[in-house]
């Protein structure tokens, strides 16, 4: 691949991304301030804008990565706003310019787990589960890959990746006991080390082309806590959820969200992370 465009280039997992990238491909950084370093191209805007987006139109983009977004605790409507419309924005533009890969952050919040209420159907979550959310943020992520899915069918032979990102950051300290339940209960036990997160949007941009629209959860294989899931599921949602899965050998410390898929479309594992947890419980 030879030009990759990098949205939200100035964030956590953007800067690094773009330093990753640039030793092997022409990187586009486009963000409202610039990322550290150099080697890369930077072009401030902001991808809902089509006029921001015309500064692109001088390079043949053969892939991107969309970082860019509003967060959870965002309002409903600023969700839609950028998440949904503005993502739709982003795919149509690099679709018109025949842009072969898109990949696009997405968050495990799809399943609307921010709220107490929320309740999993089934354990691991797979990325079929449906979407729960009452908060608005998940929601968007929701409708950013069915829109995804929509441009898909007007272009079936893009190559569009939804990765369902846990959450994602510099600790390295993973907590110890059991956890209360809160909003984002499943936000903290699926945390993933930043530099694990940025190898896994490195390896989806360079995969080999892949015409169609896939969603794959961008977990970690283990749970980021020292209290085995079973247990900590049990303490959220007592008889309401089936632990089964987490009671058999080799089980005990898996993530609530299925991993399978990621392994098998790209080979991911999140090493750094696991050899933190590897250390903790053994």
């Amino acid at each position: 691949m030879n030009t990759v465009l990098v949205t939200g280039a100035s964030g956590l997992i953007g800067n690094s991304l773009v330093r990753k990238l640039e030793s092997r491909h022409r990187v586009l950084a486009m963000s409202r301030q610039r990322p550290d370093g150099e080697g890369f191209t930077y072009i401030r805007g902001d991808f809902t804008c089509w006029e921001d987006l015309s500064q692109l139109d001088a390079y043949e983009i053969d892939g991107a990565v969309h970082l860019a977004a509003v967060t959870g605790g965002c309002i409903e409507r600023e969700g839609i706003l950028v998440n949904v419309e503005g993502s739709r924005v982003l795919m149509q533009y690099l679709a018109s310019r025949g842009s072969g890969k898109i990949v696009l952050a997405s968050s495990i919040a799809a399943t609307g787990f921010q709220n107490t209420d929320f309740v999993p159907d089934r354990l691991p979550i797979t990325e079929q589960h449906p979407c729960y959310d009452r908060d608005g943020y998940g929601v968007s992520k929701y409708l950013m890959e069915e829109m995804s899915r929509y441009i898909s069918r007007q272009k079936p032979e893009l190559d569009i990746l939804n990765i369902r990102l846990s959450t994602a950051g510099t600790n390295t300290e993973p907590p110890k006991g059991i956890r209360s339940h809160g909003p984002w209960c499943l936000g903290g036990p699926t945390y993933m080390v930043v530099d694990d997160a940025v190898r896994l949007f490195a390896m989806a941009v360079e995969a080999p082309l892949r015409a169609g629209c896939r969603i794959l959860n961008g977990v970690a294989d283990r749970w980021w806590s020292s209290v085995p899931t079973a247990e900590q599921l049990r303490h959220w949602w007592g008889d309401k959820v089936d632990v089964s899965f987490y009671e058999k050998p080799g089980n005990e410390y898996a993530n609530a969200f299925d991993s399978n898929r990621i392994k098998e479309e790209l080979g991911f594992e999140a090493r750094k992370t696991l050899d933190i947890l590897a250390e903790v419980q053994g």
